[in-house]
């Protein structure tokens, strides 16, 4: 009997590879209905009383249909996220998640495996991890002294989510998936893990790559400077160096320009690098649609509010007027390099002339002396191009006076000389 049981359990392992979905899904929901009953029933006769009784091998056959190396199985994992709200199951995938990583891809000798990759990702990337040992009360196997196993433990979880990630994390990505893993990793993989710090390596990695990895790495980084400590030789100089044109245009604007604000407002920064974001972002600003400039502009009051020495770029005496050119050298990747405070502010001058009125309106609030409070630009930072234009559409006309005096008749005014010798009768 115990032979045939194994033989069933290789053939519902073949069948969750099978082409029609709705014989993968009986294939896995059968495997952990045995899952469960092989936990109530063991086939092993247990000799210490206690003992945990869990199918860590039964298990491992389901964990291994769910990711094949060759096809993508989303739907398949999806119908399986249901059994992950149990605690004892949500932790011994874990294991053999890590253990399949491993396992397969120590075979392809560093090679990305795309399919299998995003399998992995689609099945960890949903786990939801308990905040405190109080709520870890579903498990599947019901255990009389659960309470003094390993399992039960919150730090055991998450040992094994930390371990598990970094194994995944550890093998070179496809560039999609880079990113798909840099916009959850801040939110839903450093707050459960023992040491957040293991994450390090990955994430300057990933700020060192450039474009949009590097603007969602910022995220990562952020939590590890401020919470944890981490120190990052040149961080203000790579952060520069993101600035290009694109930054206005890409899909993480609003991300990008917050941790921004986040990371410039230390009043102890040196004037000059303040003085250089301030003049990048000028200079870039030239080029920019107009949803983006209208964040832009109360963003650099704002620097200025903060950082009262960079005034000068905007009060220099004589102003652009007497400089032959701008000194600023816009192609200088260290800051410290580039000049801004020997410059001024002629772009924001020049914006004032802009074909928006809105833009130019707040382009004209630096003739004027900025007050104490800072803008909020926390609505600004996801303003669309749609929004600006919904808005004027949705803008009442009012009358506009064209003449003081109301015409009468065909050739004008009351007593007008046409008037006098021409009629319609």
């Amino acid at each position: 009997m115990r032979h045939r049981y194994r033989d069933c359990v290789g053939c519902l392992g073949e069948l969750m590879g099978h082409e029609s979905f709705q014989v993968k899904e009986l294939a896995l929901c059968t495997l952990m209905k045995f899952v469960e009953l092989e936990a109530q029933y063991p086939l092993i006769k247990i000799e210490w009383k206690g003992t945990l009784t869990f199918p860590c091998d039964l298990l491992k056959v389901v964990v291994d249909g769910l990711l094949p190396t060759e096809e993508d199985a989303s739907l398949l994992i999806s119908r399986f996220q249901e059994y992950l709200e149990y605690d004892d199951v949500r932790y011994f995938v874990m294991k053999a998640v890590t253990a399949s990583i491993g396992h397969v891809m120590q075979k392809t000798k560093e090679r990305p495996l795309p399919f299998y990759q995003q399998n992995v990702f689609s099945l960890i990337s949903p786990i939801n991890m308990p905040n405190k040992e109080s709520e870890m009360v579903k498990f599947m196997v019901k255990q009389d002294n659960r309470e003094e196993l390993k399992l039960s433990k919150l730090q055991a979880h998450k040992h094994v989510f930390e371990r598990m990630w970094l194994t995944f994390l550890k093998h070179k990505l496809p560039t999609g998936l880079y990113k798909k893993v840099l916009v959850i990793l801040h939110d839903s993989v450093l707050p459960y893990m023992n040491e957040p710090t293991l994450m390090m390596d990955f994430l300057t990695v990933a700020y060192g790559i450039g474009g949009a990895i590097s603007l969602l790495a910022l995220n990562g980084l952020f939590i590890l400077i401020h919470q944890h400590n981490l120190e990052y030789p040149d961080f203000y100089k790579k952060l520069y160096n993101l600035l290009d044109p694109s930054i206005y245009h890409v899909k993480y604007r609003a991300r990008f320009f917050h941790l921004t604000d986040l990371f410039l407002s230390s009043s102890h920064l040196p004037a000059y690098l303040v003085a250089a974001f301030i003049k990048r972002l000028s200079r870039l600003a030239l080029t920019a649609p107009p949803e983006a400039l209208l964040m832009i502009i109360p963003f650099i009051c704002n620097l200025f509010r903060r950082h009262p020495a960079c005034r000068l770029l905007v009060h220099r005496p004589g102003g652009p007027a007497d400089m032959s050119e701008d000194p600023y050298v816009m192609e200088e990747e260290e800051p410290s390099e580039s000049r801004a405070l020997e410059s001024s502010l002629w772009e924001i001058q020049s914006l004032q002339n802009h074909y928006h009125p809105d833009v130019a309106k707040a382009a004209a609030v630096l003739n004027q002396s900025l007050s104490e409070m800072e803008d909020d630009i926390s609505g600004l930072l996801e303003l669309s191009a749609y929004e600006l234009f919904d808005k004027e559409v949705k803008k009442k006309a009012v009358d506009v006076p064209l003449e003081f005096e109301q015409v009468r008749g065909l050739f004008g005014k009351k007593n007008d000389i046409f008037g006098e010798h021409f009629s319609l009768d």
